[in-house]
């Protein structure tokens, strides 16, 4: 509706459905050579999948009742800190998406709550729409590219999607108004007790 085609997609991942329904035709297109977008994972810094995990076969649940899929994996016995995303608070990674990030097809970048919260009240005081804490993480990092585009001069279509409203979460946003959010610090000991327990496989 709008007539532009996106230079750049940005969309929040936990697990990853909200980001492949949003980011897969355009991959289609770019595999087609129609378009070259960059395409970009924003990510909860707590619980970093895909920046910081590891590609190999684990399970999909803490139970180890699932099959063993080859994904981006922060180990399944891994406990995100408590986070006010909730949605995005997730061991793993879908594994098309983990796919094709492997293949070059799109970037990650892990994304600090308060810097969410931040971008978060912007968003509402321009657009009228308090978010949820989930799609604040590509908002934040569309603000970051736009504000990039701003000082460099380059044309910039960016296009994310708002996954969900904020109604719900509003003592997260009381808790970063008073001051009081605070951005947990990712534990490598924990990510390598977790991952210490995830299955050896060989096949590729």
């Amino acid at each position: 509706m709008a007539g532009d085609t996106p230079t750049m997609i940005v969309g929040c991942t936990g697990g990853g459905s909200n980001f492949g329904g949003l980011s897969f035709p355009f991959i289609r297109e770019k595999l087609a050579g129609k378009i070259s977008p960059r395409i970009v994972a924003a990510e909860p810094a707590s619980c970093p999948s895909l920046t910081r995990g590891e590609y190999r076969y684990d399970f999909g649940d803490t139970a180890g009742m699932t099959p063993l899929m080859k994904m981006h994996t922060l180990g399944h016995d891994f406990i995100p800190d408590p986070i006010h995303a909730g949605g995005l608070r997730y061991h793993g990674m879908s594994p098309l998406i983990s796919h094709m990030y492997e293949l070059g097809m799109m970037e990650a970048v892990a994304v600090p709550q308060t810097e969410c919260f931040a971008a978060a009240i912007q968003f509402a005081r321009t657009e009228g729409i308090v978010p949820a804490p989930e799609p604040t993480h590509a908002i934040a990092l569309a603000i970051r590219e736009a504000l990039k585009a701003k000082e460099t001069g380059e044309e910039t279509v960016i296009l994310t999607a708002l996954c969900g409203h904020g109604h719900f979460d509003l003592p997260a946003y009381d808790q970063y108004l008073r001051g009081e959010m605070v951005d947990e610090v990712f534990s490598d000991a924990r990510l390598a007790e977790a991952m210490a327990t995830v299955p050896e496989v060989s096949y590729p």
